[in-house]
Protein backbone atom coordinates (compact mmCIF):
# COMPACT_ATOMS: atom_id res chain seq x y z
CA UNK A 1 0.00 0.00 0.00
CA UNK A 2 1.48 3.43 -0.96
CA UNK A 3 2.71 5.43 2.03
CA UNK A 4 0.83 8.53 0.81
CA UNK A 5 -2.43 6.59 0.98
CA UNK A 6 -1.56 5.41 4.51
CA UNK A 7 -0.96 9.01 5.55
CA UNK A 8 -4.45 9.95 4.36
CA UNK A 9 -6.04 6.97 6.13
CA UNK A 10 -4.20 7.60 9.40
CA UNK A 11 -4.98 11.33 9.21
CA UNK A 12 -8.69 10.67 8.78
CA UNK A 13 -8.69 8.08 11.57
CA UNK A 14 -7.01 10.67 13.79
CA UNK A 15 -9.73 13.21 12.97
CA UNK A 16 -12.45 10.64 13.65
CA UNK A 17 -10.88 9.62 16.97
CA UNK A 18 -10.26 13.16 18.20
CA UNK A 19 -13.75 14.26 17.24
CA UNK A 20 -15.29 11.30 19.10
CA UNK A 21 -13.12 12.03 22.12
CA UNK A 22 -14.14 15.70 22.12
CA UNK A 23 -17.82 14.73 21.90
CA UNK A 24 -17.55 12.30 24.82
CA UNK A 25 -15.47 14.70 26.91
CA UNK A 26 -17.86 17.55 26.18
CA UNK A 27 -20.80 15.54 27.50
CA UNK A 28 -18.87 14.56 30.62
CA UNK A 29 -17.91 18.18 31.44
CA UNK A 30 -21.59 19.13 31.65
CA UNK A 31 -21.82 17.26 34.97
CA UNK A 32 -18.21 17.25 36.18
CA UNK A 33 -15.33 19.66 36.67
CA UNK A 34 -13.41 20.27 33.44
CA UNK A 35 -9.96 19.74 34.97
CA UNK A 36 -11.11 16.50 36.61
CA UNK A 37 -12.48 15.19 33.30
CA UNK A 38 -9.24 16.12 31.55
CA UNK A 39 -7.03 14.48 34.18
CA UNK A 40 -8.99 11.21 34.39
CA UNK A 41 -9.48 10.91 30.63
CA UNK A 42 -5.79 11.64 30.02
CA UNK A 43 -4.92 8.99 32.61
CA UNK A 44 -7.05 6.41 30.80
CA UNK A 45 -5.44 7.44 27.53
CA UNK A 46 -2.00 7.01 29.07
CA UNK A 47 -2.78 3.36 29.79
CA UNK A 48 -3.80 2.88 26.14
CA UNK A 49 -0.61 4.52 24.88
CA UNK A 50 1.64 2.50 27.18
CA UNK A 51 -0.01 -0.69 25.93
CA UNK A 52 0.45 0.37 22.29
CA UNK A 53 4.09 1.29 22.93
CA UNK A 54 5.00 -2.07 24.43
CA UNK A 55 3.12 -4.00 21.75
CA UNK A 56 4.16 -2.11 18.59
CA UNK A 57 7.35 -0.16 19.34
CA UNK A 58 10.21 -2.63 19.17
CA UNK A 59 12.77 -0.50 21.00
CA UNK A 60 12.87 2.61 23.14
CA UNK A 61 13.64 5.62 20.90
CA UNK A 62 16.51 8.04 21.61
CA UNK A 63 16.06 10.32 24.60
CA UNK A 64 15.97 13.32 22.27
CA UNK A 65 12.77 12.01 20.69
CA UNK A 66 11.24 11.35 24.09
CA UNK A 67 12.15 14.94 24.92
CA UNK A 68 10.29 16.18 21.85
CA UNK A 69 7.34 14.07 22.97
CA UNK A 70 7.38 15.58 26.46
CA UNK A 71 7.60 19.07 24.96
CA UNK A 72 4.59 18.24 22.76
CA UNK A 73 2.60 17.18 25.82
CA UNK A 74 3.49 20.39 27.64
CA UNK A 75 2.49 22.73 24.80
CA UNK A 76 -0.66 20.67 24.23
CA UNK A 77 -1.82 21.26 27.81
CA UNK A 78 -0.96 24.95 27.56
CA UNK A 79 -3.02 25.10 24.38
CA UNK A 80 -5.98 23.44 26.07
CA UNK A 81 -5.88 25.87 29.01
CA UNK A 82 -5.69 28.85 26.63
CA UNK A 83 -8.48 27.42 24.48
CA UNK A 84 -10.88 26.82 27.37
CA UNK A 85 -10.06 30.21 28.88
CA UNK A 86 -10.81 31.78 25.51
CA UNK A 87 -14.14 29.94 25.36
CA UNK A 88 -15.01 31.09 28.88
CA UNK A 89 -14.22 34.75 28.18
CA UNK A 90 -14.97 35.02 24.47
CA UNK A 91 -17.40 33.79 21.85
CA UNK A 92 -17.34 30.19 20.63
CA UNK A 93 -18.25 31.29 17.10
CA UNK A 94 -14.92 33.16 17.01
CA UNK A 95 -12.68 31.16 19.36
CA UNK A 96 -13.24 27.67 17.90
CA UNK A 97 -12.72 28.43 14.19
CA UNK A 98 -9.79 30.82 14.72
CA UNK A 99 -7.92 28.32 16.90
CA UNK A 100 -8.75 25.42 14.55
CA UNK A 101 -7.46 27.20 11.45
CA UNK A 102 -4.33 28.45 13.25
CA UNK A 103 -3.64 24.89 14.40
CA UNK A 104 -3.66 23.60 10.82
CA UNK A 105 -1.86 26.60 9.33
CA UNK A 106 1.33 26.42 11.40
CA UNK A 107 2.31 22.85 10.32
CA UNK A 108 1.61 23.86 6.71
CA UNK A 109 4.22 26.60 6.94
CA UNK A 110 6.77 24.38 8.70
CA UNK A 111 6.28 21.51 6.23
CA UNK A 112 6.73 23.85 3.25
CA UNK A 113 10.07 24.97 4.71
CA UNK A 114 11.37 21.56 5.83
CA UNK A 115 9.83 19.20 3.25
CA UNK A 116 9.31 21.46 0.27
CA UNK A 117 6.18 22.87 -1.32
CA UNK A 118 3.58 20.16 -2.10
CA UNK A 119 1.90 19.62 -5.45
CA UNK A 120 -0.45 22.33 -6.72
CA UNK A 121 -3.64 20.27 -6.28
CA UNK A 122 -2.62 19.50 -2.71
CA UNK A 123 -2.06 23.19 -2.03
CA UNK A 124 -5.57 23.86 -3.32
CA UNK A 125 -6.83 21.00 -1.14
CA UNK A 126 -5.15 22.54 1.92
CA UNK A 127 -6.83 25.88 1.24
CA UNK A 128 -10.23 24.20 0.83
CA UNK A 129 -9.64 22.18 4.02
CA UNK A 130 -8.86 25.32 6.03
CA UNK A 131 -12.18 26.82 4.92
CA UNK A 132 -13.90 23.54 5.82
CA UNK A 133 -12.32 23.53 9.28
CA UNK A 134 -13.45 27.13 9.81
CA UNK A 135 -17.05 26.31 8.87
CA UNK A 136 -17.18 23.03 10.80
CA UNK A 137 -15.84 24.68 13.95
CA UNK A 138 -18.60 27.26 13.89
CA UNK A 139 -17.24 30.08 11.77
CA UNK A 140 -19.95 32.38 10.35
CA UNK A 141 -22.52 30.81 12.68
CA UNK A 142 -23.07 34.14 14.41
CA UNK A 143 -22.99 37.67 13.12
CA UNK A 144 -20.66 39.51 15.48
CA UNK A 145 -18.14 42.26 15.21
CA UNK A 146 -14.63 40.86 15.25
CA UNK A 147 -12.23 42.66 17.59
CA UNK A 148 -8.48 42.16 17.52
CA UNK A 149 -8.50 41.59 21.29
CA UNK A 150 -10.81 38.60 20.76
CA UNK A 151 -8.21 36.90 18.55
CA UNK A 152 -5.28 36.86 21.00
CA UNK A 153 -6.18 33.79 23.07
CA UNK A 154 -7.56 31.65 20.22
CA UNK A 155 -4.49 32.35 18.09
CA UNK A 156 -2.17 31.49 20.98
CA UNK A 157 -4.15 28.30 21.59
CA UNK A 158 -3.94 27.42 17.89
CA UNK A 159 -0.19 28.04 17.88
CA UNK A 160 0.18 25.72 20.87
CA UNK A 161 -1.83 22.98 19.17
CA UNK A 162 0.13 23.50 15.95
CA UNK A 163 3.39 23.15 17.89
CA UNK A 164 2.00 19.92 19.34
CA UNK A 165 1.63 18.60 15.78
CA UNK A 166 5.14 19.72 14.85
CA UNK A 167 6.81 18.31 17.97
CA UNK A 168 5.02 14.95 17.63
CA UNK A 169 6.26 14.82 14.05
CA UNK A 170 9.82 15.36 15.30
CA UNK A 171 9.36 12.83 18.10
CA UNK A 172 7.94 10.03 15.93
CA UNK A 173 10.87 9.55 13.57
CA UNK A 174 11.78 6.10 14.92
CA UNK A 175 8.95 5.11 17.26
CA UNK A 176 5.32 6.21 17.20
CA UNK A 177 4.05 5.41 20.68
CA UNK A 178 6.81 5.82 23.30
CA UNK A 179 7.10 9.55 22.47
CA UNK A 180 3.34 9.80 22.98
CA UNK A 181 3.78 8.18 26.41
CA UNK A 182 6.35 10.89 27.19
CA UNK A 183 3.88 13.52 25.96
CA UNK A 184 1.11 12.12 28.13
CA UNK A 185 3.41 11.94 31.16
CA UNK A 186 4.23 15.64 30.77
CA UNK A 187 0.58 16.66 30.32
CA UNK A 188 -0.57 14.60 33.30
CA UNK A 189 2.15 16.12 35.47
CA UNK A 190 1.10 19.65 34.55
CA UNK A 191 -2.61 18.93 35.06
CA UNK A 192 -1.95 17.18 38.37
CA UNK A 193 0.04 20.19 39.53
CA UNK A 194 -2.81 22.50 38.51
CA UNK A 195 -5.28 20.39 40.51
CA UNK A 196 -3.08 20.51 43.60
CA UNK A 197 -2.55 24.25 43.24
CA UNK A 198 -6.27 24.90 42.95
CA UNK A 199 -7.06 22.26 45.57
CA UNK A 200 -9.68 20.73 43.32
CA UNK A 201 -10.95 17.17 43.47
CA UNK A 202 -10.45 14.79 40.55
CA UNK A 203 -13.65 12.92 41.43
CA UNK A 204 -15.89 11.90 38.54
CA UNK A 205 -19.53 10.93 39.02
CA UNK A 206 -19.75 7.13 38.77
CA UNK A 207 -22.33 7.09 35.93
CA UNK A 208 -20.01 9.34 33.88
CA UNK A 209 -16.88 7.21 34.21
CA UNK A 210 -17.55 5.21 31.00
CA UNK A 211 -18.03 8.48 29.12
CA UNK A 212 -14.78 9.92 30.50
CA UNK A 213 -12.95 6.67 29.72
CA UNK A 214 -14.30 6.79 26.16
CA UNK A 215 -13.00 10.33 25.79
CA UNK A 216 -9.57 9.26 27.01
CA UNK A 217 -9.37 6.20 24.78
CA UNK A 218 -10.33 8.07 21.60
CA UNK A 219 -8.08 11.02 22.42
CA UNK A 220 -5.15 8.60 22.79
CA UNK A 221 -6.08 6.85 19.54
CA UNK A 222 -6.23 10.24 17.81
CA UNK A 223 -2.68 10.97 18.96
CA UNK A 224 -1.54 7.51 17.88
CA UNK A 225 -3.05 7.77 14.40
CA UNK A 226 -1.59 11.25 13.96
CA UNK A 227 1.89 9.99 14.90
CA UNK A 228 1.51 7.18 12.37
CA UNK A 229 0.35 9.66 9.73
CA UNK A 230 3.45 11.80 10.19
CA UNK A 231 5.63 8.69 10.09
CA UNK A 232 4.26 7.56 6.74
CA UNK A 233 4.04 10.90 4.97
CA UNK A 234 4.17 14.68 5.02
CA UNK A 235 3.43 16.69 8.15
CA UNK A 236 1.12 19.09 6.31
CA UNK A 237 -1.12 16.30 4.97
CA UNK A 238 -1.32 14.64 8.39
CA UNK A 239 -2.02 17.94 10.18
CA UNK A 240 -4.68 19.21 7.79
CA UNK A 241 -6.61 15.94 7.65
CA UNK A 242 -6.40 15.51 11.43
CA UNK A 243 -7.71 19.06 11.85
CA UNK A 244 -11.00 17.99 10.28
CA UNK A 245 -11.96 16.44 13.64
CA UNK A 246 -14.85 18.93 14.20
CA UNK A 247 -16.71 17.05 11.46
CA UNK A 248 -17.05 13.89 13.54
CA UNK A 249 -17.98 15.89 16.66
CA UNK A 250 -20.71 17.72 14.75
CA UNK A 251 -22.00 14.48 13.20
CA UNK A 252 -22.17 12.73 16.58
CA UNK A 253 -24.06 15.68 18.07
CA UNK A 254 -26.43 15.58 15.10
CA UNK A 255 -27.03 11.82 15.31
CA UNK A 256 -27.01 11.23 19.08
CA UNK A 257 -28.13 14.55 20.56
CA UNK A 258 -30.35 15.51 17.61
CA UNK A 259 -28.62 18.89 17.37
CA UNK A 260 -29.29 20.73 14.15
CA UNK A 261 -26.43 21.36 11.75
CA UNK A 262 -26.36 24.83 10.25
CA UNK A 263 -25.98 25.52 6.55
CA UNK A 264 -22.39 26.61 7.08
CA UNK A 265 -21.57 23.30 8.77
CA UNK A 266 -23.08 21.30 5.91
CA UNK A 267 -21.02 23.44 3.55
CA UNK A 268 -17.99 22.59 5.68
CA UNK A 269 -18.71 18.87 5.28
CA UNK A 270 -18.95 19.24 1.50
CA UNK A 271 -15.70 21.22 1.37
CA UNK A 272 -13.98 18.66 3.61
CA UNK A 273 -14.86 15.92 1.11
CA UNK A 274 -13.58 18.06 -1.76
CA UNK A 275 -10.37 18.78 0.15
CA UNK A 276 -9.91 15.06 0.82
CA UNK A 277 -10.22 14.31 -2.90
CA UNK A 278 -7.69 17.00 -3.82
CA UNK A 279 -5.17 16.07 -1.15
CA UNK A 280 -5.42 12.37 -2.00
CA UNK A 281 -5.13 12.86 -5.77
Amino acid sequence: MPTEFLTVIFGLLSALSWGTGDFSGGLATKRNKLLAVMLVSQGVGAVVLVALAFVFDKTLPPWSQLGWGALAGAVGVIGLSLFYHALATGTMGIVAPVSAVTTALLPLIVAAITEGVPALWQQIGFAVALVAVWLLAGGMSRHQKLKLADLKLPILAGISFGLFFIFIDRASAEAAFFPLVAARTASLSLMGGALLTRRQSARIALPDLPLVATAGIFDALGNAFFALATQTGRLDIAAVLSSLYPASTVFLAWIILKEKMGKSQWAGVALALLALALISA
